[in-house]
C-alpha cells in the first residue's frame, strides 16, 4: 500500500534505507542554474529520487545533488513523495493532488 509524506525525515530516512539519494534531472538542472539555453530564475530543475544499485536502473541523466538543495526544491514546488515502504518505488507529486487522492479521487494529477 502506498503512503504519503511531505515529512522530510521520513522521506530521508525511507529513500537512504533503499540506497535512494537526492538528484535532479540533469538537463533541468543546467537549464536552471543558467548554463541551459532556457534560463530559470529559481529551483534546481526536476527532483528525483535515484536508486544507483537497483538493478535495471539507468542514472545517466540524473545528477546527484544534497538533501538541503532537495527539499527546498521539494518545499518551494509544494511537493509530495508518494511511496511503497517495502520497494524503491516512488513519485513525487503535488501536495494538492496528494490532498485529493486522500480523500478518494485516485485519478487526480496535476496539469
Amino acid at each position: 500500500m502506498a503512503k504519503t509524506t511531505t515529512d522530510h525525515d521520513e522521506i530521508r530516512r525511507w529513500a537512504e534505507s533503499h540506497g535512494g539519494k537526492p538528484a535532479v534531472v540533469r538537463s533541468t538542472h543546467d537549464e536552471a542554474h543558467g548554463a541551459g539555453k532556457k534560463s530559470r530564475k529559481t529551483g534546481v530543475g526536476l527532483l528525483r529520487l535515484m536508486f544507483p544499485k537497483a538493478r535495471q536502473s539507468d542514472h545517466g541523466e540524473l545528477e546527484e545533488i544534497d538533501w538541503n538543495e532537495f527539499f527546498q526544491q521539494f518545499e518551494d514546488s509544494k511537493l509530495a513523495l508518494l511511496y511503497e515502504e517495502d520497494s524503491n518505488f516512488n513519485k513525487l507529486i503535488g501536495r494538492d493532488t496528494a490532498e485529493k487522492r486522500e480523500h478518494g479521487d485516485h485519478k487526480a494529477a496535476r496539469h
